[in-house]
């Protein structure tokens, strides 16, 4: 038990490793998706590229959204961009850095999806066959050119009785099926190729504003967990004595019943201490509407003095 609440208590103070874990499994799930997903070309010269092509990027887009939504330092990033000022400046370059580091996570699962879909080639073929020039293939050469549009529409078709005595169609699918495997390989190259330059020349760079920006996004974040914490541990203690004052009210009714009111003072020390003399809710709303307008300076000097 012990084990797991460590790693609970790991995962919930690293939201890096967190994000990562969900990229990956977004990755993993775009794959799966793709594997289990019944692929039927419509094999009509005006659908075949909308419906290719609306494969192989709509999921994508929806993907990319899903890690923009899972990701929690991207509702950090919207707030803390939209805050007002106050007694603490906005620094761009945090911003820029939590802007990088959401959308390079967020992009792992759609790129999967359109490199696995031009590997396998299936949603080329459909969106390209109306698109090949026929001259190129001998199977076109007697049809006229209604005719030749109809069948290279049902190139994806296999089964289809026009397709199936016509030499040409295994030929079509081989050079669009080569074109769009080696797109796929293309882009993963340049995507390994871009990764490995951004690895090996980040030390050519100032790394003391890349390690103030990665501090400083760390700590927004931290800041904003320790602050809904601290919201819930003062409100249970606030509701805690709002009821223990509506009971204290209620005092003579309850004698009545022969009911027992825990002692004056017991516990309070505790309580006050946390409520800081908050008494009603105006003080707490407040309190809140300050944290957002006015947040403190990071500047802990005047504490320390104390």
């Amino acid at each position: 038990m012990d084990r797991f609440r460590m790693i609970f208590q790991y995962f919930q103070s690293n939201s890096e490793s967190i994000m990562n874990g969900i990229c990956g499994l977004l990755a993993l799930a775009s794959v799966k998706m793709y594997t289990c997903f019944d692929f039927s070309c419509p094999c009509l010269p005006r659908y075949n590229m909308a419906y290719g092509l609306g494969i192989m990027f709509i999921p994508p887009i929806a993907l990319f959204l899903c890690g923009f939504i899972l990701n929690r330092q991207s509702l950090v990033m919207l707030e803390e961009w939209r805050r007002p000022q106050g007694h603490r400046k906005r620094d761009l370059a945090v911003i820029r850095y939590m802007c990088s580091s959401i959308m390079q996570r967020a992009m792992v699962a759609p790129v999967v999806w359109i490199v696995v879909t031009l590997l396998d080639g299936k949603c080329l073929i459909c969106a390209f066959s109306s698109s090949v020039d026929p001259e190129k293939f001998v199977g076109f050469a007697n049809a006229s050119p209604v005719q030749v549009q109809q069948l290279l529409a049902k190139v994806p078709c296999k089964d289809d009785e026009l397709m199936r005595n016509n030499t040409s169609r295994k030929a079509v699918s081989r050079y669009l099926r080569c074109w769009s495997q080696a797109l796929g390989w293309s882009i993963l190259l340049i995507l390994i190729i871009a990764a490995f330059l951004a690895r090996w020349l980040r030390p050519c760079f100032n790394q003391a504003t890349l390690l103030q920006a990665r501090h400083w996004s760390n700590y927004i974040d931290i800041e904003q967990k320790i602050f809904e914490e601290t919201c819930c541990e003062h409100s249970r203690l606030f509701a805690h004595k709002c009821i223990l004052h509506f009971f204290e009210s209620m005092r003579q009714e309850i004698k009545l019943h022969s009911f027992s009111l825990p002692r004056e003072g017991e516990g309070a020390e505790g309580e006050e201490d946390l409520l800081w003399g908050i008494t009603d809710q105006d003080q707490v709303n407040k309190l809140l509407k300050m944290w957002y307008y006015e947040k403190p300076p990071l500047d802990v000097s005047q504490v320390t003095q104390r």
